[in-house]
């Protein structure tokens, strides 16, 4: 087994060692580092995962945990508390996923991950040897024809539509991606606008309130990072609003951490948003003890 993989299967261990579980729970577990042991392309794999709902929000931590370890120069020296770290975030991805599956649907998770995975080396396999036979007398193909090649992007992507066209829960989560997304660009300005003391105090109003519900609906359907970060910018523009938390620009760049995580998990982008996320974080945790006055 490489290192990565030893990384975090040692990370997975860390934090169900800090958890109370059951039987069923252990058997999850199991599977689970089962399915990163025997993974041939284990960045694939997480990226597939991150696609199905039962193993999204884990699959999200794991992605960052990965990036860490492949991106950039580490730094042995601080290994180990970079190690405590991620267990420390895992115990709280791996709770929440083991609350809302058990064997028998998470086995059934694990077949879905394994049925994108085929059908993706059939479209990649398909598409080689589409290009192989074309490659053979490229010269004699009439021009018109270009428009039926396909790549392997497009034959993916054709299978990916045609099936959230039969599958409610994809279009479900089309609909809420293009929910939590739209107001992210007008949030933006607003915190560029609260540095220059150019604002309504409605709008912080109105906000905050649709941060809430936007954070409350990505809890029911299990995305705790997204959850938080709106729960971080909701209690935020309440706090700017009756002028308990002054907007000064380590505020506004903590607040705008929370809108680049929310955008980079929901449209699932492959750049290490560590930095960020720990940023948010920790001014969630600094603003967590500062009470609401009555905003009405």
């Amino acid at each position: 087994m490489d290192l990565i993989k030893q990384y975090i299967i040692q990370s997975l261990s860390a934090a169900s060692n800090n958890l109370r579980l059951s039987t069923e729970k252990i058997e999850v577990v199991a599977l689970l580092r089962e399915v990163i042991v025997r993974s041939e392309d284990l960045p694939n794999d997480i990226k597939l995962m991150k696609k199905i709902t039962e193993l999204s929000t884990l699959a999200i931590r794991l992605n960052e945990i990965y990036n860490y370890l492949t991106q950039g120069q580490i730094d042995l020296f601080k290994l180990s508390d970079k190690f405590k770290e991620h267990s420390q975030f895992l115990i709280k991805d791996l709770s929440r996923m083991l609350d809302t599956v058990n064997s028998n649907n998470f086995k059934k998770a694990l077949e879905k991950l394994n049925e994108t995975r085929e059908a993706e080396s059939s479209a990649k396999e398909a598409n080689e040897q589409k290009k192989e036979s074309l490659s053979i007398d490229l010269s004699k193909r009439q021009p018109d024809e270009s428009v039926f090649v396909k790549s392997e992007t497009e034959i993916i992507k054709e299978k990916i539509i045609l099936e959230e066209d039969k599958d409610e829960e994809s279009l479900f989560i089309q609909n809420y991606e293009s929910e939590i997304l739209k107001p992210i660009k007008p949030i933006d300005t607003l915190l560029k606008d609260l540095l220059k003391n150019e604002y309504n105090p409605e709008d912080l109003w109105n906000y905050a309130n649709l941060m809430k519900t936007n954070g409350e609906l990505s809890a029911k359907i299990g995305f705790e990072i997204i959850s938080n970060m709106h729960r971080i910018l909701s209690k935020s523009l309440l706090l700017i609003r009756t002028r308990e938390l002054m907007p000064g620009r380590e505020v506004v760049e903590a607040l705008r951490a929370c809108l680049i995580v929310i955008v980079a998990v929901v449209k699932g982008k492959e750049v290490d948003i560590t930095n960020y996320l720990n940023r948010a974080e920790e001014f969630g945790k600094k603003i967590q003890s500062i009470k609401i006055k009555d905003t009405i």
